[in-house]
């Protein structure tokens, strides 16, 4: 996969880039990849198509039902390209994409919206109240409508487990991400979206035992 640089991400990534709002810290990142192959692309792919393959094997020799999306070439291959814009994000992280598909799910814009309405509240304020132009969550639908045409995306979010998520941050408070899949121009736009708290990152928080309860420092917190 390439990445492809695209203006309109790089407003978008300017403005999430570190925004301190005070106590914590909102970080933004939009990433456009072509699905066109690499050489190390090829032999990746090729991998994961195997074990893929052969966990539908053992589920068929168990007799237990494989998951109905990974039956379809047509999704083991969406799977894929999603696993490998995840290899390009993390290089160092080790994906599993059997393990990767259950932490993805089918979204709607509809359903984008309203999660990123609702945790980027503040950082939306914030975007309004330095440029006075069309919203934040508007200026990133332009933003993703030119790279991919969200009108012909398959849209997924990407909730992993605490022990497979390769985004969670120092001080996270809370944080999501979801893949914008255009089939016909075989294109892949990431959107990956953190708050993380100041208390933690700038080494105020030593000691966790100075706390009863570690929630404790989010308690005035609104999430």
């Amino acid at each position: 996969m390439k990445f492809l640089e695209y203006t309109p991400l790089d407003r978008v990534n300017d403005f999430l880039n570190h925004l301190n709002l005070g106590e914590r810290t909102i970080k933004g990142c939009l990433e456009a990849h072509s699905c066109k192959h690499t050489r190390t692309d090829k032999r990746l792919s090729l991998s994961l198509e195997h074990e893929i393959l052969d966990y539908l094997g053992k589920s068929l020799d168990n007799d237990s039902s494989p998951a109905e999306f990974l039956l379809s070439r047509s999704s083991r291959k969406t799977l894929i390209y999603l696993v490998l814009a995840l290899y390009h994000i993390y290089p160092d992280y080790d994906f599993s994409a059997v393990k990767a598909h259950e932490f993805f799910t089918e979204e709607t814009w509809d359903s984008f919206k309203q999660i990123f309405d609702t945790y980027m509240f503040e950082a939306s304020k914030e975007w309004s109240d330095v440029n006075g132009d069309s919203s934040l969550v508007e200026t990133l639908y332009k933003a993703l409508d030119e790279v991919v045409k969200i009108s012909e995306c398959e849209i997924y979010s990407y909730n992993p487990d605490c022990d497979a998520d390769p985004f969670l941050e120092k001080g996270a408070i809370w944080s999501f991400s979801f893949f914008f899949y255009n089939r016909k121009q075989k294109r892949v736009v990431s959107c990956r979206f953190s708050c993380l708290s100041n208390l933690v990152t700038d080494g105020f928080l030593l000691d966790n035992s100075s706390y009863e309860d570690d929630g404790e420092i989010f308690d005035d917190m609104d999430i």
